[in-house]
């Protein structure tokens, strides 16, 4: 098997990967990191990120993002980055893939809802789901329940915002269930930071949705060009777009502004990280991973402008009327099908009801979770209609 070259010495190494929970014979065509991305392309959970959405409610407008382009714009920015590292793309944009999988229907306002939801019986958490569906819930194979993907895309799911458990970890709370039960059987190292790949596969994560919804924000009128003109980043981005351009219609000019922001982002990051590596460079991957902080992030400045900008997108455009209006109604359609589901039970499709048949009331609940969370936007509009009778506007 060929495998890609020149790495750098802190790179992930298709060829030294820690294999899979359920041995496997390699593909002879294929790395062991470019087949975890083509199952996760091929996942079922995949496909349904189309209908997911990202902010906007997935029928306002063909044209605002869904969960599955912004993955796909992540791993275009995860594959830029890192062959400018010298890192393996192909487990970088694997993990940009497959990072937002476990997201619920209606983005965050799922999410929070099925967290109130699933308060007595060990929780909700996007990040943990995605694992439950990488190593669970995913059946495509007779051997196995999941895709059984390497050590290290598993690794940098789980642990790309970096270390869960000890003294490094940022969050002190317990570990979701769905973490601390896969971990138990394969360690994944949850003290340590995930591998560069994993890092770059994160930072692009924060770039794609920072730059696209300012896009979406202004495309869909939630702020103007007069708001945005104030903006730390977005600003200047604007002023020298309509300087260049300055006959350009007002849709141009947001996606060239949107372009030279992603660009300087990029070459911020690039900038900050290789300042790190050259100050205290890492002979290999585990050396990464045992590393006190992580290697790739923003320089110190873009960090403060990005500050500016989250507080003024959260504010702007996170609690805009339009959008809260949706929210609300996303609210009411998953705390009622969660309570139908569980209270009634029998109401749930065959498959689902065999999934916790026999068990405990938690048991039971887990079931009614992880169907609601795989189902798309326009899906858990049409169960409600169906249950209710109710129109849905959106």
């Amino acid at each position: 098997m060929a495998f890609p070259a020149p790495l750098a010495p802190y790179a992930a190494r298709a060829e030294l990967t820690r294999g899979r929970l359920h041995p496997e014979a390699e593909s002879r065509g294929r790395t062991p990191f470019q087949r975890d991305r083509d199952r996760v392309i091929h996942a079922v959970a995949f496909r349904r990120l189309k209908h997911k959405t990202q902010v906007f409610i997935s029928h306002e407008g063909d044209h605002y993002r869904t969960r599955l382009t912004h993955s796909l714009e992540v791993a275009q920015i995860a594959r830029t980055l890192a062959r400018a590292l010298q890192l393996d793309e192909d487990l970088a944009e694997c993990l940009a893939l497959a990072h937002d999988l476990g997201h619920p229907p209606f983005g965050h306002t799922g999410e929070d809802v099925l967290v109130e939801c699933m308060a007595p019986f060990d929780g909700f958490d996007h990040n943990a789901q995605t694992l439950r569906l990488l190593t669970k819930l995913e059946r495509r194979h007779a051997a196995f329940d999941g895709l059984n993907l390497t050590w290290e895309t598993l690794e940098g799911v789980v642990k790309h915002n970096g270390p869960l458990t000890g003294p490094l970890a940022r969050k002190k709370e317990p570990l979701p269930a769905a973490i601390v039960e896969y971990a138990a059987g394969h360690d994944l190292w949850l003290d340590s930071f995930a591998s560069l790949e994993a890092q770059v596969a994160a930072i692009a994560d924060d770039i794609a949705y920072n730059n696209h919804d300012v896009d979406d924000g202004l495309r869909a009128g939630l702020f103007g060009f007069a708001e945005a003109r104030d903006l730390p980043l977005v600003g200047p981005a604007i002023r020298t777009a309509e300087a260049k351009y300055p006959q350009a219609p007002r849709d141009i000019l947001i996606a060239e502004a949107v372009s030279d922001l992603i660009g300087a982002m990029v070459e911020d990051v690039l900038a900050e990280t290789r300042r790190r590596l050259a100050a205290a460079p890492p002979a290999s991957a585990d050396e990464v991973r045992r590393a006190s902080a992580a290697f790739c992030a923003f320089s110190t400045d873009m960090e403060k402008d990005l500050g500016g900008l989250r507080s003024f997108l959260h504010e702007n455009m996170y609690r805009h009327y339009k959008v809260n209006r949706a929210r609300s109604q996303a609210k009411r359609i998953i705390k009622s099908l969660f309570d139908l589901f569980f209270t009634e039970p029998e109401t749930l499709p065959p498959e689902w009801r065999e999934r916790y048949e026999g068990g405990s009331e938690a048991r039971r609940a887990r079931a009614v979770c992880d169907y609601i969370a795989g189902m798309t936007d326009r899906y858990a509009v049409r169960e409600y209609r169906r249950l209710f009778g109710v129109e849905f506007d959106g």
